[in-house]
């Protein structure tokens, strides 16, 4: 039965049409991430009505998520990437070893973050921003997220395996019922007993614990081509650096986004708690786009790895062509769907003008550099998926590190205000012109190769 069932997943994988499977597998991952940021988003909404400080708060701690986030995706990708090369390979043995080393590992390093982030709990959120009025509420929203926080990774890990076995399905299924429990468990838990930011802490926590609870019993089920087992488990080196270096595109590109909140708060703090409020909202918006974005490209991402592995070279040029158009084309409807209604958007969150005033603007400028995001997005997602560590690394620093961190120090310095609200865009632009001689370098191997692979046939 379990041989029929990997050979069936691995037809699936191999053999329907590029356009057909990668929509199929996107569209999960995009509901999950939607109702991600949706939740993401109830947080803001509900703790907004506590105060600008509080709304502020959830900004701050965002930074937090991200960390945790960084080390969640490193895990999962590496590990992911690595099984769907191992699944198009057809060695299932091998995906189960990764798939089970890598919990542990992300485990591992999480309990580490856990402890020393609720000891030094109150210099983590200054470092992120925290002003004194905001800190009282960062403070207790933090501690929730970090005794969490080995949940939340796993699930992470958990999740981005399912995806690239071609299950986005299993995944979205426990990630979504754990955000609607977060959605219904904020106003509870807040109002209802009088819990308030602490209520929207320990909602977050909870939903992401039965969330864990829900994946890890998808893989203790037998519906998964990959098993989780302690005796697979091999933490030496060459494993654990495998999973570690296809994973740094990742870590760079999460841990990039801490970086980039904690300068784009600091930067934001020199107009009040006002500008903080404004631009994590422009941050929580536009990521709900971006995440449209991202996730077509997971669902490319199993395509590539199987492709890859298997050495389908004109599967993974069709795919890679299709994705690209496919995102490009969504991201610019979406953006134009936002950018023609900003203020609206923005008083969906809060009601306070001078935040409105300060994110209105902001949130034009993001809406029309998303457009530039979907091409290294996708070639990025492909380089990683392919294993090819050293281009995807360098891709994923450019967006919010070697691009957007200069500009976060010089433009408010030079346009005041304006800096703050342009970095973004700005960087965006030009991480897709520094980008593009990879994406067309990648077109141009893959089509090379694909001819080449036809010839000999």
């Amino acid at each position: 039965m379990a041989a029929r069932q990997q050979n069936a997943q691995y037809n699936k994988m191999m053999h329907t049409p590029v356009h057909r499977l990668i929509v199929a597998l996107a569209i999960p991952t995009i509901i999950s991430m939607m109702i991600s940021s949706i939740y993401n988003a109830a947080d803001t909404y509900f703790v907004g009505r506590l105060g600008t400080s509080a709304s502020a708060a959830t900004g701050i701690v965002f930074g937090l998520m991200a960390v945790l986030q960084a080390v969640g995706f490193m895990c999962g990708h590496g590990s992911g990437s690595i099984v769907a090369r191992c699944l198009g390979q057809k060695k299932p043995q091998d995906a189960s070893v990764t798939v089970s080393t890598g919990l542990a590992l992300v485990v591992i390093i999480t309990l580490a973050i856990t402890a020393l982030g609720l000891i030094f709990v109150d210099p983590l959120m200054r470092l992120l921003g925290a002003t004194p009025t905001i800190l009282p509420y960062a403070r207790i929203y933090g501690r929730c997220i970090l005794a969490a926080a080995p949940f939340i990774t796993a699930s992470f890990l958990m999740n981005n395996v399912l995806r690239y076995e071609g299950r986005a399905v299993l995944g979205t299924t426990g990630l979504t019922i754990g955000a609607l429990l977060n959605i219904a468990g904020d106003p509870f838990l807040m109002f209802k007993c009088h819990l308030g930011i602490f209520g929207a802490g320990l909602s977050t926590a909870l939903s992401q614990i039965i969330a864990f609870g829900l994946l890890f019993y998808f893989f203790l089920s037998g519906r998964t081509t990959t098993r989780l087992s302690l005796r697979l488990v091999k933490l030496k080196a060459p494993v654990i650096l495998e999973i570690l270096s296809v994973g740094m595109p990742s870590l760079c590109r999460q841990g990039l986004n801490t970086v980039s909140t904690l300068l784009l708060n600091i930067a934001a703090a020199g107009w009040g708690d006002a500008a903080i409020s404004a631009m994590s909202i422009v941050n929580r918006v536009t990521f709900m786009v971006f995440a449209v974005v991202i996730g077509i490209g997971q669902g490319l991402q199993p395509v590539a790895g199987f492709s890859y592995g298997a050495q389908a070279w004109q599967r993974l040029k069709s795919a890679f062509v299709f994705t690209v158009g496919l995102s490009t084309g969504v991201a610019l409807a979406l953006a134009l769907a936002v950018g023609l209604n900003v203020k609206g958007v923005v008083s969906a969150f809060i009601g306070d003008p001078k935040v409105i005033a300060i994110a209105a603007p902001a949130l034009v400028y993001q809406c029309a550099a998303l457009v530039f995001t979907p091409p290294f997005t996708m070639t990025n997602m492909t380089y990683q998926s392919a294993g090819i560590a050293g281009k995807a690394t360098f891709l994923s620093l450019l967006r919010n590190g070697l691009c957007f961190i200069p500009l976060i120090l010089i433009l408010p310095r030079t346009l005041g205000l304006m800096g703050v609200q342009t970095a973004q865009p700005v960087a965006d632009a030009l991480t897709f012109l520094i980008a593009l001689p990879f994406t067309l370098d990648l077109f141009k191997t893959l089509n090379r190769r694909a001819a080449g692979q036809h010839t000999k046939k």
